[in-house]
């Protein structure tokens, strides 16, 4: 019987191997080899060692666009973690017509991002956007989002919020999942609604926010659609993020081992920040499996 169900289990697994092995581990153990010479894909890749690793922390822009990503990942991974958490709360309540404003929140995840980017940029149009002309109704003079250095960052930061139909998902699943009992029981002793959320929801939530926050951390270090179609970087290089510039350095430059380098920095940066939170879940993530004991 152990021995079936090896057989079955490798043969189940069997087309995920091949493909990781001749799909992405060819490519990884490529892109590492490049990092390490200079090739223009139009020569002949030439071995430099550690020139390129070295050449990147000289390198002023990328030390701005790991900043500007770094800006980006501690603005977008809070915010969009209290809006999904939030909106996720309100529609898990008992109210008629759920089912289609579980829907209308869920629909911005399934439009294409070129298509959103494009929508956002005449919506923060500073004369004749729709958000600066309902800012001059209340009497606010509303900023330059785009073409603003400032302002830049945070539009393309609250852009990215009004996609976070997939973490409502995730977090209504959550929230269906927390026994109803502890509520019930909660109440019975006279815990207000407050206590409940805060000594029940959130608890029982834990596990679900660390996962949006590791997925939210990965994706954030990863963002570029937003900034190469709506400012190509600008203005000022204020959104040239991470991606952006190593896309730059690969294709339109050519310098692909330059590239590869940026590559595996980041991902020794997504590596040692995800390793540091799971390091520091157990201080505040809380399994229900683990209470039981």
């Amino acid at each position: 019987m152990a021995r079936r169900e090896a057989i079955a289990f490798y043969l189940f697994i069997s087309p995920w191997i091949l493909g990781f092995t001749i799909f992405m581990a060819g490519p990884i153990i490529s892109s590492l080899i490049l990092s390490l010479t200079n090739y223009s894909i139009i020569s002949k890749p030439q071995f430099i060692g550690l020139d390129n690793y070295k050449a990147l922390f000289q390198d002023r822009l990328f030390i701005k666009s790991l900043s500007n990503t770094s800006f980006y990942a501690a603005l977008f991974i809070p915010f969009a973690i209290v809006a999904s958490f939030t909106l996720a709360m309100m529609l898990n309540q008992d109210v008629q017509g759920l089912a289609f404003y579980r829907t209308i929140y869920y629909l911005p995840t399934v439009v294409p991002i070129v298509a959103s980017a494009i929508l956002w940029l005449w919506l923060f149009n500073p004369q004749w956007g729709l958000i600066n002309m309902g800012l001059r109704i209340i009497g606010i003079k509303g900023p330059g989002w785009l073409v603003s250095e400032q302002w830049a960052k945070p539009a393309i930061v609250l852009m990215s919020i009004w996609g976070v139909g997939t973490w409502i998902i995730i977090y209504l699943a959550g929230l269906q999942g927390v026994p109803k009992q502890f509520y019930e029981a909660a109440e019975i002793d006279g815990a207000s609604k407050l206590q409940r959320f805060m000594y029940i929801t959130i608890p029982m939530m834990t596990p679900t926010i660390f996962f949006t926050l590791i997925i939210g951390l990965i994706g954030a270090f990863q963002v570029f659609t937003q900034a190469y179609i709506m400012t190509n970087g600008g203005p000022v290089n204020a959104t040239l993020f991470y991606a952006l510039y190593m896309y730059r350095n690969a294709f339109n430059y050519l310098k692909m081992g330059y590239a590869s380098a940026m590559a595996w920095i980041l991902f020794i940066i997504i590596l040692l920040l995800t390793l540091l939170q799971f390091k520091l879940a157990g201080r505040w993530v809380h399994y229900e499996a683990e209470a039981k004991r």
